[in-house]
């Protein structure tokens, strides 16, 4: 299980992601990082951050109809969403390379 400490730090950067494939609303976020092996994570956790993230102009909510019920918010990524999505990536793969270079190097001293 990943700890709740180490997601803080990604989620926003993968929610970004998950937006960037197709036009989505918040339980299909949750569902989607369910299957890519996030664990479960509350509703509670998603939808602060999903706000921080149109605040921050990174992404566009819509309200649309729903053929199961009531409006679902949409989200959507804005050209300042796709900058930073990319910018995640980067900064991501720079600490995934230094972690595996730093736990390469522990490996003989266990």
């Amino acid at each position: 299980m990943i700890s709740s400490q180490m997601l803080k730090g990604t989620l926003e950067g993968c929610i970004l992601g998950i937006i960037d494939k197709k036009e989505t609303y918040g339980y299909e976020i949750l569902q989607k990082l369910i299957e890519y092996g996030f664990g479960k994570i509350a509703e509670g956790t998603i939808y602060p951050l999903l706000l921080r993230l149109e605040k921050n102009g990174f992404i566009l909510a819509t309200f649309r109809q729903s053929d199961q019920g009531p409006k679902r918010k949409y989200y959507s990524l804005t050209q300042d969403g796709k900058s930073e999505y990319l910018k995640f990536i980067e900064s991501y793969n720079e600490l995934t390379n230094a972690v595996n270079t730093l736990l390469a190097d522990n490996k003989g001293e266990n």
